[in-house]
């Protein structure tokens, strides 16, 4: 008699290596964004201290031993917690910053998205987090470097679209950029000034970043100026 038992179909790709740790990579890229979705709201609520793993756990509907498994320590969470959210500030701003059609325009708006939210505070944050933990400066530093290497492409590329004529290269402006968002937010907070007075401070400080292509005077051609000085002197040797 005929063996009537289905059997289930054969996955070529379920004894190759490669699928399995592609399988394991995937997996654990999904979980440690989870725990950064989870942990960054908290952290900004509660700070360091006030936010602990099981709470971070649990939020992510995770264990506790996945936290440690994934960054070692709460620290190494934090940091990365604040390094993601700036870069993602960095892309919201520059986004925002897209629709504007005037050097003005493009500073103001990039002040306005940059003090609407707290993420350059925590980033701040983790900054002094690693006086005492240098092993986590690296983060850091990476992240710093690619916050100005994006910042420069962005706005060398605003630049060349609308012809303006920029004040500074643009390494240059983006640093200067995020060291004064750096420095006007911190003693804003400190001061309890509102998003508003931190966005005007930054546009103060900030200054003029570039002129745009109608700030440049006309250009006079020297025949047109010879011939009004002649004309001129005729006039005053007629009368």
């Amino acid at each position: 008699m005929a063996d009537k038992s289905v059997q289930a179909p054969f996955d070529v790709s379920a004894g190759d290596p490669k699928h399995a740790a592609r399988a394991t990579r995937s997996a654990g890229r999904k979980m440690r964004s989870l725990l950064l979705d989870a942990a960054s709201p908290l952290f900004r609520e509660r700070g360091l201290a006030g936010a602990s793993i099981s709470d971070i756990a649990t939020a992510a509907d995770a264990f506790p031993s996945q936290i440690t498994y994934y960054f070692r320590t709460k620290e190494a969470l934090f940091v990365e917690c604040a390094c993601r959210d700036l870069l993602y500030l960095a892309r919201t701003t520059e986004q925002a910053a897209l629709k504007a059609h005037t050097p003005r325009d493009y500073t103001r708006a990039l002040a306005e998205t940059v003090t609407a939210t707290d993420s350059v505070a925590f980033f701040a944050e983790a900054l002094t987090l690693t006086r005492r933990r240098p092993d986590l400066a690296p983060l850091v530093e990476r992240t710093i470097e690619r916050l100005h290497g994006e910042g420069a492409r962005a706005y060398g590329a605003q630049v060349e679209r609308h012809g303006w004529r920029s004040l500074r290269a643009p390494d240059e402006s983006s640093r200067r950029f995020w060291a004064v968002a750096i420095g006007v937010i911190l003693e804003g907070y400190a001061m309890g000034r509102s998003p508003e007075e931190l966005c005007g401070e930054m546009l103060r400080v900030l200054g003029e970043q570039a002129k745009s292509a109608n700030d440049n005077p006309p250009l006079r051609l020297v025949g047109d100026r010879d011939t009004s000085s002649s004309s001129t002197s005729d006039e005053e040797t007629s009368s």
